[in-house]
């Protein structure tokens, strides 16, 4: 059976050697954050730092620090969620093997919320200024929550079939805050919009529950990509094996889940005040924006209550994990969920959201004599409709008829595959003016963006090269020519300083000039980067510089660039602007200061010796 509650996890985790404790008193400013981050990179145990400043609650750090560890926490329900998964994916499956359907019958027991008389959460109170107050990075607003499980309901239609788990971010003081409000920073294309929306039409404050702890499951669940409709906490339960305990609240309306180990109660009122900034996933601050106000009117906590936290930054961080472990499970489901799609891939060290990959069928017209995008158009179109795939900005799909062995999970042979094949007076498909992520700067403005369809079929039509050899004479203000990999160039530009929406004529310029170079075809792709050596040094640096630092319609020039029919077309090489624009966020830095006193830590006699 499953975990009860956070400490069941931790008690289990530490007889066997998966968790370490650190009774030296730790800052939470900016020190516990870069300890962290540290932790992950070393694939450390988790920690339980006992004497956190400024608060009588313990922390815990790097739960989810490895794919060993999930795999560990989740080995009692990890079966249930793949069978069922599989089933679902292909339900002719249990009529071919009927044992089956037995074998998945308690799990899907364990998807059924159950209602207890008591709440452990509910038997302390306490004030919002005694619970601890994480800060990740120097320039963040104020302390945040980075682990919190946001449960609300549709006023219309109350009841846990109609609620939303979710994981949104929470800036606990700082800005205009009073000392009874916290900011709720929720992205865009997220349930719990859907019942602000109902809330605010109804003239009403919409009832929150901020819980952070409980069994592991719990956060999980909350950033699935769940389809509208699907609850969390029936997710919660099929994973971790124990159905979620929810019980009544004299307080408020809501249910609580009875095994978290903090509540937040509260209303979202009727207005916004300023959030921010944070240090994101995407490797920047996001900066200050008017977002909800939660007025806090409870905190409970359960007894020995534990916080824990994460960190975000530039990835791969520990959300990483979570990421790949979520990939894992919901393989089975992607054609079922993407009609004419074999497999998907959001590229974590791109940022997730800036670059989505992926496998599709092209048999629209088996006939043409020459295969090219038709059914792979419609399924991009798909996947920029539903699910949390809608936020990708650079979509590139590939035929599979075309190489049955490649997969998405291969980034290098996957986009050595499209250069070989694209076409770029037929294979761009820019979307202006479309609704981006939230956290990305590059588009038009907060939650607006372009987005490009890169579908490419058919056979090999290019050779591609990996040194330069005969280098092209560049344009005044550019240099540094660098081969990133076979068939894509890095090339220094000048700093930018135009303002948002503007096209570059030096970028123009360069185009035109690699529309003369005889090796062009050999480098079908081109990224003008601030620094072309750090964009050439790995894979990860070129995919981090060239998808979170442009966007698709303002920034993609080419050779002999051109429109024809309202249809942007080229011809190789595309180039992409990926240099920092003068309206972008910074990117995260930590302070000198404590990356010091962090690296002590772990010194000879340091409270973190050989922890990282």
């Amino acid at each position: 059976m499953g975990y009860v509650c956070l400490s069941d996890c931790l008690a289990d985790l530490e007889s066997h050697g998966h968790l370490r404790r650190v009774d030296e008193e730790i800052d939470p400013h900016l020190e516990l954050a870069a300890i962290q981050r540290r932790l992950f990179r070393a694939g450390a145990p988790a920690v339980l730092f006992t004497r956190v400043r400024g608060t009588p609650f313990p922390m815990l750090a790097n739960l989810f620090g490895t794919r060993e560890r999930l795999r560990f926490i989740f080995r009692d329900g990890i079966r249930a969620v793949e069978g069922l998964f599989k089933a679902k994916a292909d339900p002719a499956l249990l009529l071919r093997r009927p044992w089956r359907a037995a074998a998945l019958a308690p799990g899907l027991v364990h998807m059924l919320p159950r209602r207890v008389s008591g709440a452990p959460v509910l038997a302390c109170r306490c004030a919002l200024a005694d619970l601890p107050r994480l800060t990740c990075w120097p320039k963040d607003g104020g302390p945040f929550m980075t682990l919190p499980l946001v449960y609300t309901e549709n006023p219309r239609q109350t009841g846990m079939m109609a609620s939303n788990l979710g994981m949104y971010r929470v800036q606990m003081t700082g800005n205009d805050y009073a000392a009874d409000e916290v900011g709720l920073h929720y992205q865009i294309h997220r349930g719990i919009g859907v019942h602000h929306s109902v809330a605010l039409g109804m003239g009403n404050a919409l009832p929150v529950h901020i819980f952070v702890g409980g069994p592991p499951s719990l956060t999980v669940a909350a950033v699935m990509p769940l389809p509208e409709g699907i609850s969390e906490l029936c997710f919660a339960g099929l994973l971790g094996g124990r159905r979620t305990a929810l019980a009544g609240a004299r307080h408020s309306s809501l249910p609580v889940l009875a095994e978290a180990d903090f509540c937040v109660s509260g209303h979202l009122l009727p207005r916004l005040k300023p959030e921010g900034p944070f240090g994101d996933h995407l490797g920047y601050y996001s900066l200050q924006h008017d977002f909800p106000v939660l007025k806090v009117e409870a905190v409970h906590h359960r007894r020995g209550a534990v916080w824990p936290f994460t960190v975000v930054g530039r990835p791969p961080q520990e959300d990483s994990v979570i990421g790949d472990f979520i990939h894992e499970i919901t393989v089975p489901l992607v054609p079922q969920a993407f009609a004419g799609v074999r497999e998907v891939h959001a590229v974590d060290v791109a940022g997730v959201h800036p670059l989505l990959l992926a496998l599709g069928s092209e048999r629209y017209t088996p006939y043409e004599a020459a295969r090219q995008p038709r059914e792979l158009l419609t399924a991009a179109m798909h996947l920029l409709g539903v699910t949390q795939t809608a936020l990708a900005k650079y979509v590139l799909l590939a035929a599979c008829e075309d190489a049955p062995e490649l997969s998405v999970r291969d980034v290098p042979a996957f986009l050595r595959h499209m250069l070989e094949r694209v076409d770029f007076s037929r294979d761009l498909h820019f979307l202006t003016r479309s609704s981006s992520d939230t956290l990305d700067y590059t588009g038009c403005g907060l939650h607006e963006g372009s987005k490009l369809i890169w579908a490419s079929a058919g056979e090999k039509k290019r050779n591609l090269a990996a040194e330069i050899m005969a280098a092209p004479n560049l344009p005044e203000g550019f240099a540094g020519l660098r081969v990133v990999m076979p068939g894509v160039l890095a090339v220094r530009g000048p700093t930018h300083a135009l303002p948002r929406n503007a096209q570059d004529s030096a970028l123009t310029a360069l185009a035109r000039m690699f529309a003369s170079w005889s090796r062009r075809e050999s480098f079908p792709l081109v990224v003008v980067a601030d620094d072309p050596d750090f964009c050439a040094d790995n894979l990860e640096n070129f995919l981090w510089v060239t998808f979170t630092r442009s966007d698709p319609a303002t920034d993609s020039y080419g050779a002999d660039g051109r429109f024809q029919a309202k249809h942007w077309l080229c011809n190789a090489p595309l180039i992409l602007d990926a240099r920092r624009k003068s309206f972008h966020a910074p990117p995260l830095e930590e302070d000198p200061a404590v990356t010091r006193g962090v690296e002590a830590l772990a010194a000879p006699g340091g409270a973190l010796h050989g922890y990282y």
